[in-house]
């Protein structure tokens, strides 16, 4: 493989003999790119490094030897791939002109042919240079996919969850110790759990409680159950009907359904599930009153919400940090990417100073350079915030001020501050940034990513880690599909065939044509006798196609299948809260490591029942 380094070189010499000589050399204002195998980071500049980058408006003296204006977000109509979003960097109309309008240049020509040979060029460095491209990266676990376009170079400030986003835990040993403590409580309270163990494979995120019946369910987009788990015993399709019928999921109705937005939610659904066998079974003492299922819910939220509440959980996880965080080196520097190319980001987590200080400090420090600690990333962090209130309403703000959490009253937060309270409102009047030029990444469906974009029109990230999970059994499942799919298919072929044949035997007693020549032709016994192939052949289908769609899903979870999808073809519920409240979504947040910060995530083409055509890149 070429080195890198010279391959830039020549690539930089070929694209500057198409360029009228400038006073000096100059090539893009800001961009960095970081060669793999060497330490070499390019920084490129419009003017000299003594001298200033030139912004629109600036009308200084070097504005006639500039090639490229930095415009602010707010202004920019124009982005580079000709979408009526917003960028941050532009050549100057002159230049435009001269290059263009150059006979001379190699630019000058029908725009079609002039991209079709640059992509090319393009496309062949990056790949010299072992770099991924964007449409690669989709068909990766570690890709980020985008519902909305999003354009980064319009955002200014990218806010972080802590827990599950920046510091990712490993779900058996912190939702283990939560279910552990939370049981300790149960039992505390009269309630029989000494035979019982935490089981993770038992849920899976996404799904719903219902609290009144006992059950969790799994719905598709449309609200429509499709899976039952009542107590620990998955439910048949039968009882799902009788049990269910026409009724429909809907999550506002907040007495009924509890949704599965986090992997924090884990434990507390084991617990439930586990406690409706109790009862079910008769185990749960008298005294204890008499419970229906939405009293022993209730019981089973208290206990868990005192586990985190009195603190005995977050002091062990803080005691041993190494047993429950999962290390991840690439992270600190993703955002040390988007800080260098002028992002501000900003920490927003419900946690206290104390336990985010402890977790941010083992997840990040180490793995900074030149003895940088976490809170350098950050132009703000705030601790306790209270969300999903905190995107809704004002809380009282102070500022934490000793390394052991003592605070004071404050009325205004600064850049810099580390801040315990306050409101997403505050965030923006100190920043001056509003709206969607703020993109906010988080693990909670509800409380970061749907509450900051229905309040605030911010633009949203959802991480979810089991995507990589879900990804590498789909490779795995996809022979398995493959079959699934064609016997469906012929099952199809000789449906219609059936339905020919029976359609035209009901013309005939009814004195009347079939639908072609050929039918009418045929008399009675030879349509019977198709009929009876065509039904055998089907029923033969049935029996393999069967298993293989109960099996669908077994490799990601035996119970309920894929994360992403209910049944064959369908969207999960969790799916569509996906679409609807995230601009992009992936599985750590370390994967924008993988892209620029400057990156442009276009959405991919949805597809309509009677389109003719797919227009989909990559397909």
């Amino acid at each position: 493989m070429a080195d890198p380094v010279d391959l830039v070189q020549r690539h930089c010499l070929r694209l500057s003999t198409r360029l009228p000589p400038p006073p000096q050399p100059r090539c893009l204002v800001g961009a960095r790119l970081r060669l793999p195998g060497s330490p070499l980071s390019l920084r490129c500049r419009a003017l000299d490094a003594s001298k200033p980058v030139a912004v629109e408006g600036d009308k200084s003296e070097e504005d006639d030897e500039s090639y490229f204006s930095v415009i602010s977000s707010r202004l920019s109509d124009v982005d580079y791939h000709g979408e009526s979003t917003k960028g941050d960097l532009n050549v100057r109309r002159e230049h435009i002109d001269a290059l263009g309008g150059n006979g001379k240049s190699t630019l000058h020509g029908p725009i079609e042919e002039i991209a079709w040979k640059e992509a090319k060029e393009a496309e062949t460095l990056l790949s010299d240079m072992g770099i991924a491209d964007p449409l690669t990266l989709r068909h990766s676990p570690r890709g980020i996919f985008c519902t909305r376009t999003l354009n980064l170079r319009s955002i200014s400030v990218i806010g972080y969850d802590m827990d599950y986003t920046l510091v990712h835990y490993n779900v058996m040993a912190w939702e283990g110790r939560a279910y552990d403590f939370g049981m300790a409580n149960l039992k505390s309270m009269g309630f029989p759990v000494d035979d019982l163990e935490f089981d993770p494979d038992l849920v899976i995120r996404g799904l719903i409680m219902d609290k009144v019946k006992g059950n969790l369910v799994k719905a598709d987009r449309f609200g429509y159950i499709k899976r039952v788990m009542h107590g620990t015993k998955m439910l048949s399709t039968r009882a799902v009907s009788e049990i269910y019928g026409r009724e429909l999921v809907d999550l506002r109705k907040e007495s009924t359904w509890e949704f599965l937005n986090t992997l924090f939610s884990v434990s507390e659904a084991v617990m439930f599930m586990q406690m409706v066998d109790k009862l079910d079974q008769g185990l749960v003492p008298p005294e204890l009153g008499p419970l229906d299922y939405t009293g022993l819910y209730n019981a089973v939220s208290k206990a868990l919400f005192r586990a985190h509440v009195e603190g005995q959980l977050k002091s062990e996880i803080m005691a041993e940090p190494e047993r429950f965080v999962e290390p991840d080196p690439e992270l600190p520097l993703a955002l040390l990417d988007q800080k260098e190319a002028g992002k501000k980001l900003l920490l927003i987590t419900n946690s206290d100073y104390l336990y985010t200080n402890k977790m941010m400090n083992h997840a990040f420090n180490r793995f900074l350079p030149n003895d940088m600690g976490w809170r350098d990333l950050f132009e703000m962090v705030i601790v306790s915030a209270r969300k999903p209130e905190f995107f809704q309403i004002s809380h009282p703000l102070y500022e934490v001020v000793t390394n052991d959490g003592l605070m004071r009253p404050c009325f205004k937060a600064t850049s810099g501050g580390l801040y315990s309270g306050g409101s997403a409102q505050m965030v923006e009047k100190s920043l001056d940034i509003h709206g969607d030029e703020i993109l906010y990444v988080g693990d909670h469906i509800f409380t970061d990513v749907s509450q900051s974009k229905v309040h605030l029109r911010w633009r949203t990230a959802l991480i979810c880690r089991e995507l990589e999970d879900e990804f590498e059994a789909l490779i795995q499942s996809h022979v398995q599909k493959e079959k699934l799919v064609t016997l469906i298919q012929q099952k199809e072929i000789v449906g219609d065939l059936f339905n020919q044949f029976r359609l035209a035997l009901q013309r005939r007693t009814n004195s009347r044509p079939a639908q072609t020549v050929a039918a009418t032709s045929m008399n009675d016994q030879e349509l019977t006798e198709s009929m009876q192939k065509s039904l055998i052949v089907m029923q033969r289908l049935d029996e393999k196609i069967a298993p293989l769609m109960e099996s669908d899903g077994d490799l990601f979870n035996k119970r309920w299948g894929w994360l992403s999808r209910a049944g064959l073809w369908d969207k999960s519920h969790l799916t569509r809260q996906i679409e609807k409240y995230a601009d992009i979504y992936t599985s750590r947040v370390s994967n924008f490591l993988h892209y620029t910060p400057f990156m442009y995530f276009q959405s991919q083409e949805q597809t309509l029942a009677h389109d003719v055509h797919s227009y989909s890149r990559g397909q």
